[in-house]
């Protein structure tokens, strides 16, 4: 990309991103150039698959729930092309990285809807937290620990008791008691590989 092009990518991401400064959406942009050269994927063009964002999420957020991955790329992938553009890369950086409490909230949300009909379902909360539990070979049987969780969820988070969370249930329940607002698994980075991501790219990259 020449110098020319970059600072018009820049320019217009810059406009658009409110949480990051026009030097730290440049770094981002070089980052996701370098991912794209590396990644020789079919969609090489216009940005990189889900392969290599896992692969960003593992090494650099430390994720390792495959199902979490593969939500929070569906959440990045705003036009659902399977394909992470430079616009979508920066602006769910934004939210992912430096999102307000509101944003996040959404962002939370939506990686927790699976199947994006706007709620989140007992099955639904049931699928993330086997997946995101540690099996104890003790237990006859795990799931009703799971099942048992789920009521839990449910009784603290369900305020109009339809046996699912609406956004509304999940925002008042998060407002209320801001641990809440991973439930059902881990899809935000903690604050050290935030901090780690930020010093690599917005003080290495700027070197380039």
């Amino acid at each position: 990309m020449n110098r020319k092009k970059l600072q018009l990518l820049v320019d217009s991401l810059g406009q658009s991103s409110k949480h990051f400064t026009k030097s730290e959406v440049e770094c981002l942009i070089k980052l996701f150039n370098m991912l794209v050269a590396e990644s020789r994927s079919r969609f090489a063009a216009v940005g990189f698959d889900c392969n290599v964002f896992r692969d960003v999420l593992y090494r650099m957020f430390g994720m390792m729930d495959d199902m979490m991955m593969d939500r929070v790329f569906r959440t990045f992938d705003r036009d659902n092309n399977s394909c992470i553009s430079v616009e979508e890369w920066v602006g769910g950086l934004a939210v992912f990285l430096r999102g307000t409490l509101e944003e996040r909230i959404k962002y939370c949300f939506e990686v927790y809807d699976l199947n994006g009909d706007g709620y989140i379902t007992r099955d639904e909360m049931f699928q993330m937290l086997k997946n995101s539990l540690l099996k104890q070979p003790s237990e006859e049987d795990p799931d009703e620990g799971i099942k048992d969780l789920v009521d839990i969820a449910l009784k603290k988070m369900d305020y109009d008791h339809d046996g699912k969370l609406s956004f509304v249930d999940f925002e008042k329940a998060v407002r209320n008691e801001n641990l809440l607002l991973e439930a059902f698994g881990p899809c935000l980075p903690d604050i050290k590989s935030i901090m780690a991501f930020e010093q690599k790219t917005f003080q290495e990259t700027r070197k380039l």
